[in-house]
């Protein structure tokens, strides 16, 4: 296992959340960094994994994915994320695509024919496979066929049977040698020694953490999405309901399409659009992440203000010419940014927006803008345009978000 810091979530006073991704960098051979390593950890102060298990798993996927997303945490570089069997076997599936990703096999999984197979159908659908803290006569080796890249322990590993471990990777020429956990000038030397393609530990370089402060959604809506999710025919308008009436649930929503925009030609300006971009099958499989991934929620009045915005730039949205998703989406966005104290132009760059909802966003302009501009005088105490009815909209609003809330508590309670 890698020396790296990983992904952890501690809550804020107020009401956020501080979601850390620690990152390892991987080496080439010139010192350039080729890839990184993203590790879960209990918390900041951890040396050490505190778990790695499924829920460990999770929680790196989600945060990395949907808090940050993908490209803020390793730019155009590779992601080495560690899987358990449930992963790999198919039990969970992965919610993202093979393009930025390499899965790591972890040493303490049993290799069985359900699992060989997992593997298998994961590196013919594209995926790079990675064999981590590889043991020969472990029986990891059967993979070297679909692997990608061996991760051999030079720090607390067996060194003993080192030059046939390397020869037999060598007879694979698909397969590039992770020399990890190099700590000493003497390590370095074995890797040289070997010619090992690339290299991960502390004399190279200590973990790095980033942290982005975050809303999480309750987890009574994401067992509410999972349920819509798995019904036989999905009634896409209910999901799409789910979904918009909780913010959090939107921005990871929005982060997972920007995760699947590189190269796309069309933007999102909706939240339906950003599902359909996703498309059912990942945002299900996000939704199961994100149930596994036991983390506190925004406080309800936090979700209350958000929702009341959203919906009240929904409303106004016809008297200035705007479509009135993109508006409840922009209201939803702006709304966030103001809890976890963001600009909506920093909030915006995360997101695959549609021009006319960026513009909005960061300089103000277009129908949109006129909206949110509305939107923010009347939360100011100031008056808005005469023909637009913003006491009678804003009520509508907050019985419509307080409703909304209401039946969540129901539904916890019952």
């Amino acid at each position: 296992m890698a020396d790296s810091s990983g992904v952890t979530s501690t809550a804020s006073s107020t009401g956020t959340q501080l979601v850390h991704v620690g990152r390892q960098p991987i080496f080439d051979e010139q010192g350039d960094v080729f890839a990184y390593e993203l590790l879960f950890r209990g918390s900041m102060e951890a040396v050490a994994a505190g778990r790695q298990d499924t829920y460990a798993t999770s929680t790196v996927i989600v945060n990395a994915f949907t808090e940050f997303g993908i490209g803020e945490v390793a730019g155009d570089r590779l992601c080495f994320i560690n899987l358990t069997r449930e992963f790999l076997t198919g039990q969970l599936a992965l919610p993202f695509g093979p393009a930025q990703v390499v899965l790591e096999v972890l040493e303490t999984v049993e290799m069985d024919d359900e699992v060989v197979e997992g593997i298998t159908r994961l590196a013919e659908a594209g995926y790079r496979i990675a064999l981590d803290d590889f043991v020969w006569g472990s029986g990891h080796e059967q993979l070297f066929g679909i692997a990608s890249y061996v991760k051999l322990d030079l720090l607390d590993g067996d060194l003993s049977n080192l030059d046939e471990v390397v020869a037999a990777c060598r007879q694979h020429p698909n397969i590039k040698i992770v020399a990890e956990r190099l700590e000493t000038d003497e390590q370095l030397a074995i890797a040289d020694r070997y010619g090992m393609e690339l290299r991960q530990g502390y004399a190279l370089s200590h973990p790095q953490v980033l942290t982005v402060a975050s809303l999480s959604p309750s987890r009574l809506r994401r067992l509410e999405l999972v349920a819509a999710l798995s019904a036989p025919d999905a009634d896409l308008p209910r999901i799409v309901s789910i979904i918009a009436s909780d913010p959090a649930l939107s921005l990871r929503v929005l982060r997972a399409s920007n995760s699947v925009a590189a190269g796309h030609a069309n933007r999102v300006s909706s939240v339906q659009q950003a599902i359909v971009m996703v498309g059912l099958p990942h945002i299900r499989q996000w939704a199961m992440l994100m149930v596994l991934d036991e983390v506190g929620g925004a406080t309800e009045e936090h979700m209350l203000d958000v929702l009341t915005r959203a919906r009240l730039c929904e409303n106004v949205a016809h008297s200035f010419g705007a479509p009135s998703d993109a508006a409840f989406m922009a209201g939803v966005i702006t709304g966030v940014a103001g809890v976890l104290g963001m600009t909506p132009a920093e909030m915006a760059e995360q997101f695959p927006l549609a021009p006319q909802v960026a513009a909005a966003l960061t300089k103000g302009t277009g129908s949109l803008g006129q909206v949110l501009q509305a939107v923010d005088a009347y939360e100011h105490g100031e008056c808005g345009p005469a023909d637009v009815n913003l006491v009678g909209e804003y009520m509508d609003a907050v019985r419509w978000s307080t409703k909304a809330l209401d039946a969540t508590n129901k539904l916890a309670a019952a």
